[in-house]
């Protein structure tokens, strides 16, 4: 599995957006193009060319006209055997990418920041308030309880719709319905927490964890 991050730039936006707006259907131009920041424009828009990059590595070819969104918003490629997943937080976007895989995955990544840990106990299952409130450094502990629970949600595919307290992560692995995730630490940035689920245990060595300077994408 590849997963590449870039680092938004505010003096690149206007060449990112020339040069690769055209790559998307007019209707996902016009998506894109109702972001109000900046900053959330070319996120998403990065997200997106961090698949392109990754699936050149492994001899894919990518048209983001194709690109499909299921019901739940989760995108896809239609007639491919790549399986992937985009997440973006504060200053960085991420994709995985995972050749010939034939479940879906999952990445969320967040940036540590002051947040209200009280606030989400209602979502917590009894265990995950055990973990979190209990934990020397709660902050932390709150950043990797959610991304692990959002990672299993992105991977399972129904995102929101399924209740955050309907399963819980014990021993990095999850359990919904009959399906079984397992999740990944990546150790992506300093002041960033981020997980990886997948239906298969896999080793952080089978991780290919590479930064992309934001260059490659407005030279033409």
């Amino acid at each position: 599995m590849i997963a590449l991050y870039a680092e938004i730039q505010e003096d690149k936006h206007e060449l990112l957006l020339r040069n690769n707006l055209k790559l998307f259907s007019k209707e996902h131009q016009e998506r894109l193009l109702r972001y109000r920041r900046w900053q959330d424009l070319q996120l998403s828009l990065l997200g997106k060319l961090l698949i392109k990059e990754g699936m050149k590595s492994i001899s894919e070819t990518t048209d983001f006209k194709k690109l499909r969104f299921t019901k739940y918003k989760k995108p896809y490629f239609e007639n491919t055997p790549v399986q992937f997943n985009i997440s973006h937080a504060g200053q960085l976007a991420i994709a995985i990418i995972a050749a010939n895989y034939e479940t879906d995955i999952g990445i969320d990544i967040e940036k540590i920041h002051p947040v209200c840990v009280q606030d989400f106990v209602p979502q917590m299952t009894t265990y995950e308030q055990e973990v979190v409130l209990n934990a020397v450094d709660k902050q932390n502990a709150f950043f990797n309880y959610w991304t692990q629970k959002e990672a299993v949600i992105k991977a399972h595919g129904k995102g929101l719709a399924i209740p955050l307290t309907s399963f819980e992560v014990k021993n990095n692995k999850a359990h919904i319905d009959d399906l079984t995730f397992f999740l990944t630490k990546m150790e992506v940035k300093d002041g960033y927490v981020c997980h990886c689920a997948t239906q298969e245990k896999i080793n952080r060595e089978q991780f290919i964890l590479k930064e992309i300077n934001i260059n490659r994408f407005t030279t033409t």
